[in-house]
This record gives C-alpha cells, structure tokens and sequence, in this order.
C-alpha cells in the first residue's frame, strides 16, 4: 500500500513538473514573462525567420513577433497557445495570411499587423475570432473587403491607416455595428458619402486625415451623433457646409489644419461644449467680410484655439501674415474682395 502511494505521488510530481516545464519554457531568440494570469512572449529578433513553436509557453495570452523575416504563417502555428488574447505581428515582413488563420484562438481579442506587405487578405479571415480591436496600418492594401467578415463583427477599434485605399465602402462598415474607433489616416480617399457610416453609431473617435477629400456633404456625420474627436487635418477642403457639426453635442477635438479652407460658414461652430477644442492653422485665409463669423467666433473662444497664433490670413496683401483674431474689424471691412 505505501508503495502504491509513493508510485501515485511520483506520478503526479512528474506530471506537475512537465506541466510547469510547458507553461515556463521560453523559445530561443525570444523573452518571456510569466504571471497567474498567463505568459507574454515578445520575439524581437530579426534572426527569427520562423514561427517559434518550439518553447513556446501553452498558457501564452500575448505574442509580439516585431521586426523580422517571418516566413508564412498558419493556423496550426497559432494551435500552440490556445489561450492568446493578443497577436502582435509587427514589421515581419508577410505578403498573405491563410483564411482560417485564427481557428485555433478564440479568445483573441486584438489583433496588429501593422507594417507587412498585406495587399489582399481572404474572405472570412476575420470571422473565427471575438475581435475587439484590429490593426492593418501600414500595409499596402487598397480595398475595403466587406468579404473578411462572415457577419456583423465584435470590433471597436480598426485601424487601416497609412494603405492605399481610394474610396469607402458602405457595405464594409455595415457589419461594424459596435466600431467606436476608426482611423483612415493616410490613405488616397477622394470621397466620403453620409451612406458611408451611416451604420456607426457608437463611433466616437474618427480619423480621415492625410487624404485627398476636397469637400463633404451637410449629412455625412449626421448617424455619429457619439463623435468626440474628428479629425479632418491634411486634406484638400476647400469649403465646409454650415450645419457639418450639427447635432455632434459630444465633440471635443476638430482638427481642421492644412486645408485649403478660405473662410468658415456662419454657425459651424456654434454651440460646443466648454471643453471643445479646434486647430485651423495652416489654412488660406482670405480676411475679408466673409470672415467676420470665424474672426467674431475666434474673439469669444480663443481658449478653444490650439495654436491660434498659427490662425493668419493669406490674403488681402494689406494683411497677408497678420494673425486673423487679433486683427482690427475695421481691417476686415477694408479687405473686402468679394463685393
């Protein structure tokens, strides 16, 4: 009997020894830290050319393979760590990833694989996990694909800047019921239409700066009523429609700098909260009567300026340079042109 104990308390030594070897091994070319909560391995080699599946700890919940040569990527890697909560695949170099890529982990909850060589990505790529955020920035991929998702997704937060997009897709962003963080920086965009993101209605953060939009229609955010930062920077405007902003009582940042914008229009504004702060710099000016709205707006809420010494006219000649919301009314008056 005492020899049945001693085999069974060997047994389950051995068995917890090879369990803590499992979830305490580290691969080579990579550093791990381990808590109660599970291991977070970081791979920042650029040595590492493969996957690191030998030592991989099972309880790992965070991968970060950065700047390497990663060569292909599938779902039987990634059956490895079951337990994976966040992927980090950043600068590794992948031209394509396998349509049933994330099978294996269904807690993953973010996804970034920002800085690869993506251009198209398979159908249904992104329907085999509860993704909550998803980072695709700086790739080369140049069309939305309402096809990556088999139904309405879980995400709040997609990230697609700095790719070649050209245009928008309705269908698209209609299986993205939840999204509250959008960033479509940096891309080649010459259009947005209110039926765009009509279906965003818990977006708060949007970013479209660094396109090539030249004008926006009166209702294009008129469905994100939860907007609180928008950011319109780098673009080609060159006029706003007065009521934009209209009801967007929760907005709190409105970049509007390096446009082509000439004048605002009367009450665009108008109405925002006491914490509202807005950046115009880098804009043509034209300092004449149809500036009195921004120059009298400017003169009420100059606390709500971000470098509002930057704020100048680029015409008349009388008062190119002159920082607009310190300049005379009177001055205004005299630099009519447009009458």
């Amino acid at each position: 009997m005492n020899l049945w104990i001693l085999l069974l308390a060997f047994s389950a030594l051995a068995e917890c020894v090879c369990q803590t070897q499992g979830t305490h091994s580290c691969p080579d070319l990579c550093s791990c830290s381990f808590s109660p909560l599970g291991a977070e391995v970081e791979c920042s080699q650029s040595l590492l050319t493969h996957f690191p599946e030998e030592g991989l700890p099972s309880n790992t919940t965070r991968l970060s393979i950065q700047s390497t040569d990663l060569h292909g990527l599938t779902a039987q890697h990634l059956s490895a760590v079951p337990l994976l909560k966040h992927l980090q695949l950043y600068h590794t170099n992948l031209t394509s990833l396998p349509a049933d890529l994330l099978k294996n982990v269904p807690l993953l909850n973010k996804l970034d694989l920002t800085g690869n060589q993506l251009v198209h990505l398979p159908p249904d790529i992104f329907s085999h996990a509860s993704l909550r955020s998803l980072l695709l920035r700086n790739n080369q991929i140049e069309e939305m694909d309402a096809e990556w998702f088999s139904h309405n997704t879980s995400l709040t937060s997609l990230d697609l800047s700095g790719n070649r997009l050209t245009a928008m897709s309705a269908a698209f962003f209609q299986k993205m019921p939840s999204l509250e963080d959008l960033d479509l920086s940096d891309n080649n965009l010459h259009d947005i239409q209110p039926d765009h993101l009509k279906n965003l209605h818990h977006l708060e953060r949007l970013n479209l700066g660094g396109n090539k939009l030249s004008s926006l229609q009166p209702t294009t955010f008129s469905n994100n009523l939860k907007l609180s930062h928008l950011f319109l920077n780098q673009n080609q405007l060159r006029e706003l429609p007065g009521s934009l902003l209209r009801g967007l009582e929760h907005l709190e940042l409105v970049m509007l700098n390096q446009n082509r914008l000439q004048s605002l229009p009367f009450g665009l504004l108008d109405e925002r909260k006491d914490d509202f702060r807005v950046v115009l710099s880098g804009n043509p000016w034209v300092c004449d009567k149809r500036m009195v709205y921004l120059w009298k707006w400017l003169s009420a809420n100059a606390d709500k300026v971000f470098f509002l010494e930057d704020v100048t006219c680029a015409e008349p000649e009388a008062v190119r340079q002159r920082q607009l919301a310190i300049l005379p009314e009177t001055e205004l008056e005299l630099g009519n042109t447009g009458e």
